[in-house]
């Protein structure tokens, strides 16, 4: 089956023989006669009880009426192959982390990687340097003019990053990584400078010089081929340092958010400078065995992604994009034209520091709608920061639980109990499907595993109980009663 989109003529199909009774035909003439066999695995969170196992277990049936259903799942329409779920590795992160007795830190570290414990992280992103949750900005080599990458140095990493990730690989041996700059060395930007523009008037100031200030839509690195040439070999001697610590890069993207020209460590690309660029990098990552991925894209505009395309030299070690904030826009365009290109969503929507329930209620519409435009891996942004989650340049941003740096107890907050409604249950491997609304109840996503059970993901977002009746093709009938303001797993 197609890939993206839905199949209209069949959903059309469905509808009229639902409503005119003859959906026999269309599910097949021994649907209705298909036992109802095995229980349903229910998970449900509020916003005062989450990740609970109500008391009154969903009932199992066959269809008797096909107009008293609310959804019907059609199995046979997949979509896009998940590859995984994922975070992004930080320092303030593990800076958090240490703060916790190493008993309460492993049980974290299980909780958020282990398979088959709590979120079952498998596919996560780390910077390439620094970025804005760094204890502070650096690169691996600030020695001007060093092409050669004699002065390459990684040994910063090696205090909070290396550490953060083989812990996370003690849970889980064949975690998945990629990884991104957020700024290149200095040396090689036209400011010369980690930012991009002055900070905020609220934030520390950045020290950045009115004659260093970039602007989106304009080439800030060094348009040269020696650079372009050191550059990737920098790129090169990241991904190979890290392999001699036992750590491996599956793939990595040229730039974080490449039209986005910020106070923190950030590096503004036109696309035809990226597809200037990305052949140097491209043969660098051939010769080690590394995937190169076209992004970050933070913008809605297709056009941005379709230029560099249009460059052979470039489209041609592209292999995936990652798309992040307004990008969500772009997928299904993206995908329509390149259905076999893999998307990852490469990073949630940060927050404002608060972790409530309210932007929980937003991480699954966000989840939602990128996981409907076809991405194949969805990563969050921060896995733990003190409380407040203040960044090192000011802005209090969200995360999947957060550490008092005074007392080491930490707090798992909403967003981590419905990232968990998915990440927990759809393997890798799985396919999403296609679901068909009866009653106009569509607030859901559905997959179907490599072991061939199916996952329902819904929430209720009203302020009552919501009965709901979910068909599938075998003939079963699955019927729960949601909790008010709920979100939901069931596994059939």
């Amino acid at each position: 089956m197609a890939k993206t989109g839905t199949q209209t003529i069949s959903r059309r199909a469905l509808l009229k023989a639902v409503a005119t009774g003859g959906v026999m035909s269309t599910l097949g003439a021994g649907a209705a006669a298909v036992a109802a066999t095995g229980a349903v695995e229910w998970v449900s969170s509020t916003r005062g009880a989450p990740w609970r196992r109500p008391a009154r277990a969903p009932t199992v049936g066959t269809f008797e009426n096909f107009l008293k259903m609310d959804v019907m799942l059609l199995e046979d329409t997949r979509f896009q192959t998940i590859e995984g779920f994922g975070a992004c590795f930080n320092e303030v992160g593990w800076l958090a982390l240490q703060r916790l007795p190493s008993a309460a830190r492993d049980a974290v570290m299980r909780e958020l990687f282990a398979p088959g414990a709590g979120l079952n992280l498998n596919l996560c992103r780390l910077p390439i340097g620094a970025n804005d949750f760094a204890r502070s900005w650096y690169s691996y080599n600030e020695t001007a003019g060093d092409f050669a990458m004699d002065h390459f140095d990684l040994s910063r990493d090696d205090q909070m990053q290396v550490p953060f990730i083989r812990a996370a690989q003690r849970q889980r041996p064949d975690l998945k990584l990629w990884a991104s700059p957020w700024s290149p060395p200095t040396w090689m930007k036209q400011n010369g400078h980690y930012a991009m523009v002055p900070s905020f008037p609220w934030a520390p100031p950045n020290g950045l010089k009115p004659q260093q200030v970039g602007a989106s839509g304009k080439d800030m690195f060094i348009q040269e081929a020696r650079y372009f040439e050191a550059y990737a070999l920098y790129f090169r001697k990241f991904v190979e340092g890290y392999a001699q610590r036992g750590i491996k890069i599956s793939a990595v993207m040229p730039q974080n958010e490449f039209n986005s020209a910020q106070p923190f460590p950030s590096c503004c690309w036109t696309p035809e400078g990226l597809a200037r660029f990305i052949p140097y990098l491209g043969r660098q990552m051939d010769d080690v065995g590394v995937e190169l991925f076209f992004g970050t894209l933070e913008r809605g505009d297709p056009a941005m992604f379709e230029a560099v395309l249009a460059q052979p030299e470039a489209a041609r070690y592209i292999k995936g994009i990652g798309v992040q904030w307004a990008g969500r826009r772009a997928i299904p365009f993206i995908h329509q034209a390149h259905p076999d290109l893999r998307v990852y969503q490469s990073e949630q929507e940060c927050g404002d520091g608060k972790n409530d329930w309210r932007f929980a209620r937003y991480t699954w519409t966000l989840m939602k709608d990128f996981l409907r435009a076809g991405a194949s891996a969805y990563l969050y942004w921060n896995i733990a920061t003190p409380n407040g989650g203040v960044s090192t340049w000011g802005w209090a941003q969200n995360a999947l639980l957060c550490v008092d740096m005074a007392t080491g107890r930490h707090t798992v907050n909403p967003d981590f109990h419905v990232f968990k409604h998915l990440s927990h249950y759809v393997r890798p491997g799985a396919q999403r499907i296609d679901t068909l609304s009866i009653s106009g109840f569509e607030n859901l996503l559905a997959f179907r595993n490599p072991d061939g059970r199916i996952v329902v993901i819904v929430h209720n977002d009203m302020n009552e109980p919501q009965p709901l009746r979910i068909a599938i093709g075998t003939g079963k009938l699955v019927s729960a009663t949601l909790p008010a303001d709920s979100f939901n797993t069931l596994v059939i």
